[in-house]
């Protein structure tokens, strides 16, 4: 399982450890991802995705999973991610 955030895309960062003598050791960054359940406002459903808190506090802010999706771009959205868009698209095309 990779270590990047379903909804934003967020990855692991490359750096350097760096000692008081200055010598540099290369480490990596993890994003601080959760297992969380979120609820589909239009499809009525809830939908298990890892998220970073990150993501998942930028998820809130914009009013919930649905308005997230439908802003995101589809090359930042996981596989399970966009199968979700595409049922909310499908949901308010027939809706309306």
């Amino acid at each position: 399982m990779s270590r990047i955030c379903e909804l934003t895309g967020k990855g692991r960062q490359v750096g350097h450890n760096v000692s008081h003598a200055n010598n540099k050791t290369k480490r990596v960054f993890l994003p601080n991802l959760q297992n969380v359940t979120l609820m589909s406002d239009t499809l009525e459903r809830a939908f298990k995705f890892r998220v970073s808190t990150h993501g998942l506090r930028s998820v809130e802010h914009n009013g919930g999973l649905d308005n997230w999706l439908l802003k995101t771009a589809d090359d930042k959205l996981s596989a399970s991610a966009l199968k979700v868009k595409r049922e909310l698209k499908k949901a308010a095309n027939t809706g309306s």
